[in-house]
């Protein structure tokens, strides 16, 4: 790699919306996000599942074809 053009890569934490902190490795300090892996619903297992199909199921549901 070439000297001088990377920039510095060190230690910096990811805190979350929720209140969970993570150490990770990053270009950038104090990283703030909304969502994580400890409160998002496709971990937590609350995630919503529409199982009555997709849009032509709906279409043809509401014209009754």
């Amino acid at each position: 790699m070439k000297e001088g053009i990377h920039p510095e890569y060190g230690t910096t934490t990811i805190t979350c919306a929720c209140g969970n902190v993570l150490e990770v490795g990053s270009t950038k300090k104090d990283i703030k996000v909304d969502v994580c892996s400890k409160c998002h619903p496709f971990f937590t297992g609350n995630m919503r599942r529409d199982t009555a199909g997709g849009r032509a199921t709906k279409f043809k549901e509401k014209y009754g074809l």
